[in-house]
């Protein structure tokens, strides 16, 4: 069997950015409080009409590409997030669709921050005691 490795990573993030300065003009806080307490400076927010999936997808699009992969040719999709499109179908089975990837399996993993690791771990088995051979992990950061 040949060695399992990661050839392709992207990511994706909402243009919107929210700062802790922005949140103390509608909470009664401050950019020092947050980021003593979180390390948090700003997030990004997604517009209402943005998916889980949609994010997944232009991560994945830009993995794809660093792969020199076609989504035709993935055999297994694994989503890691708490915040799926809809319980079911599965965010992954959105992504699947949205990406082509006609020939894949696909589900999500919902284990929150260690989500990537199971993810991971799943997609190893896979690899080690199936027919697959092109399995595709996305964590959106949620």
């Amino acid at each position: 069997m040949e060695s399992i490795r990661i050839i392709g990573v992207g990511s994706y993030a909402p243009e919107k950015i929210l700062t802790n300065f922005d949140l103390e003009k509608i909470v009664d806080t401050s950019d020092e409080w947050i980021v003593k307490r979180t390390g948090v400076r700003e997030r990004r927010i997604a517009e209402p009409d943005m998916a889980t999936s949609d994010l997944a997808k232009e991560a994945s699009l830009k993995a794809l590409d660093m792969a020199g992969l076609n989504p035709e040719e993935l055999d297994l999709i694994i989503l890691a997030t708490l915040t799926p499109d809809t319980c079911c179908p599965s965010g992954a089975n959105w992504l699947q669709s949205k990406l082509g990837a006609k020939n894949a399996v696909s589900f999500d993993v919902t284990a929150a921050c260690s989500g990537f690791i199971f993810g991971l771990s799943i997609a190893e088995q896979y690899l080690k005691t199936a027919n697959i051979k092109t399995p595709w992990l996305l964590h959106p950061r949620s």
